[in-house]
């Protein structure tokens, strides 16, 4: 999907800006790649930058109750300055590197509701305008998805995932929010707690695992119930038995919740959950587990919303921020 608008800024005639990302598939910390397309206006105009930035739509909590707004959380210079001629028609390729905590928009192709956009943004003689926005997909990493899949296959099903400004206390992240998956519990489980909430911090160095039962009243109220944190390093996605790993956590998160009730520490640190050697995997591999309990993870997602919806949603966002002129909450 790729929208394109008149610097509206530079008056009637002035440059134009097309941004198309090459279709690959794209991970956290990964590369991404494409063209800016420019093509000059009714007379010659002097580039102050070409910039892209990585926006995401946030949520967030304030004294009136929740709202939603446009948060950039990266910004790349494309090009410096140069002169762009009358209809001249340059192109600019780019490569830049996601944040590691880029979010996750989509599960084994079915989309979790997550906005994120590449924006460009072209300065010309002063004046900023910022015009392209284009819709990024991002996948998970091994580990994330290896835990994903865990968790179907265990009985787990996903409620919503969304966005929260703000930080989790006690962990490293770097990014002004973070993301919440909301999962349901499996059978066995279902007595004890109502809700799981999963969160993944991921470094160049392993994957942090921020698993919480049955929060109330907000991130930074005192209705927590339980939080435990959990790492492992990326080459940990190599073949092992991730749901007895999966299982683990959960357990003691469970447990820790059950001696500490809600009166539990906020940023428990649970260590690495590593309990010795795992057992080499045996049974059907990912393609194969989304068919089985992984597929609960990956279907109906987005309270029922189908892709077509979420795609309309997403262009929805982009059009209405692109008349903003403003970031932030």
């Amino acid at each position: 999907m790729v929208f394109k608008r008149l610097l509206g800024s530079l008056g009637v005639g002035g440059p134009t800006v097309d941004t198309v990302l090459d279709p690959v598939a794209v991970r956290p910390g990964g590369a991404l790649s494409g063209r800016v397309h420019l093509v000059g206006g009714a007379s010659d105009v002097e580039i102050e930058h070409v910039t892209l930035e990585l926006v995401a739509r946030v949520e967030a909590e304030h004294a009136g109750g929740e709202g939603e707004g446009v948060v950039a959380f990266d910004r790349h210079v494309v090009a410096g300055a140069f002169r762009l001629a009358a209809e001249e028609r340059r192109e600019l390729p780019f490569t830049l590197v996601l944040p590691w905590e880029t979010p996750v928009t989509e599960l084994y192709g079915q989309p979790l509701g997550i906005v994120l956009g590449v924006r460009t943004e072209l300065a010309v003689a002063g004046a900023r305008d910022k015009g392209d926005l284009d819709p990024l997909t991002v996948t998970p990493l091994p580990a994330q998805e290896a835990i994903l899949e865990a968790l179907g296959q265990l009985g787990f099903g996903f409620r919503s995932a969304d966005l929260e400004y703000g930080r989790i206390g006690g962990t490293g992240q770097q990014l002004p929010f973070y993301q919440e998956i909301e999962l349901s519990p499996a059978p066995r489980y279902a007595h004890q707690v109502e809700e799981i909430e999963l969160t993944f911090l991921a470094t160049p160095g392993g994957l942090e695992i921020v698993l919480e039962a049955d929060k109330r009243g907000g991130l930074f109220s005192d209705g927590h119930d339980a939080l435990s944190r959990f790492t492992v390093p990326h080459e940990e996605a190599a073949p092992q038995d991730w749901n007895a790993l999966v299982d683990g956590w959960i357990r003691q998160l469970v447990e820790h919740r059950a001696a500490y009730g809600s009166h539990a520490v906020y940023g428990h640190e649970a260590g690495h959950g590593h309990d010795g050697g795992h057992a080499p995997r045996s049974g059907p591999g990912i393609g194969t587990a989304v068919a089985a309990g992984a597929a609960g993870l990956a279907v109906g997602v987005v309270g029922g919303m189908v892709a077509a919806e979420v795609i309309d949603e997403v262009g929805d966002f982009f059009e209405d921020d692109a008349g903003d002129g403003e970031d932030g909450e």
